[in-house]
């Protein structure tokens, strides 16, 4: 025996005989009610709420038909339950079956003042942010960086860190035309690993970055396309022009923009 389906036809069950029964007490509980408006009879559609059948009207059977049993007053719905409107005392509702009734005016009310609080408290960071920044940099002239003082220097050092030799020797190894020309001859029209093409150094880390750097290049002008699968680059021949086309042949890409210029 399947215990585990068992169970859920089991409670699948007792959630069918539940809306019976729910339905079955409320159509008790109303029966001998009638609306206040046209006298048609009446059937509930939510916790706390039953509606007219004849002309539409919704109302709260609690609030209408039930009376506090210390002193007769009306019920009033405070939050989640029901109060005497006189002496205050808690009011049992005989028209709900399992559930809860919500005040939908305070929860409404509730959720208007967190936006409120939210919107305040934005201003105020906006506020105090506006207040931290700088004044705006006039220039005398858009292109004239010495006219601040300092200003050169501090952009250069955001560019310093590496010696002048190792960007030269750097410069000076990576061929971007020999790159592609050996790109080119080691792909297909299906795709391919990049680690799967062989390296034209020694240094295989290096060699790989400047592959890496080859194919951005060879996929910005459409040469090639380029997929990434997790950490896997995979590369193959541009579907429309699969025989290629040189980078520094092209004056202009395929979606109309000057191209590259090295």
């Amino acid at each position: 025996m399947n215990i585990v389906r068992r169970a859920f036809e089991m409670a699948e069950a007792v959630g069918v005989f539940v809306g019976k029964a729910r339905r079955f007490f409320y159509s008790v509980m109303l029966l001998a009610h009638r609306c206040p408006k046209c006298n048609g009879h009446l059937i509930m559609i939510a916790e706390g709420r039953c509606q007219c059948q004849t002309c539409k009207n919704e109302f709260d059977p609690t609030v209408t038909f039930q009376r506090c049993s210390k002193c007769g007053g009306i019920p009033i719905l405070n939050v989640r339950r029901y109060t005497c409107s006189q002496c205050g005392s808690d009011i049992q509702s005989l028209y709900l079956f399992d559930g809860l009734v919500y005040d939908r005016n305070y929860f409404k009310a509730k959720m208007t003042e967190s936006r409120h609080r939210k919107q305040e408290l934005k201003e105020r960071v906006r506020q105090m942010l506006s207040g931290s920044r700088s004044e705006a940099l006039h220039l005398e002239s858009p292109h004239d960086l010495d006219s601040v003082a300092g200003l050169v220097a501090a952009l250069n050092s955001l560019t310093t860190g590496l010696p002048v030799d190792l960007l030269i020797d750097l410069k000076g190894q990576f061929d971007l035309n020999r790159y592609q020309t050996h790109i080119e001859d080691h792909i297909e029209d299906y795709y391919v690993s990049l680690t799967d093409i062989p390296p034209l150094i020694k240094n295989d880390r290096k060699d790989l970055i400047w592959r890496f750097i080859a194919v951005i290049f060879l996929a910005h002008t459409s040469v090639i396309d380029v997929i990434q699968q997790d950490n896997i680059i995979k590369v193959k021949k541009h579907a429309i022009n699969s025989e290629g086309q040189g980078i520094f042949d092209q004056t202009q890409g395929n979606d109309g923009l000057e191209g590259l210029a090295c």
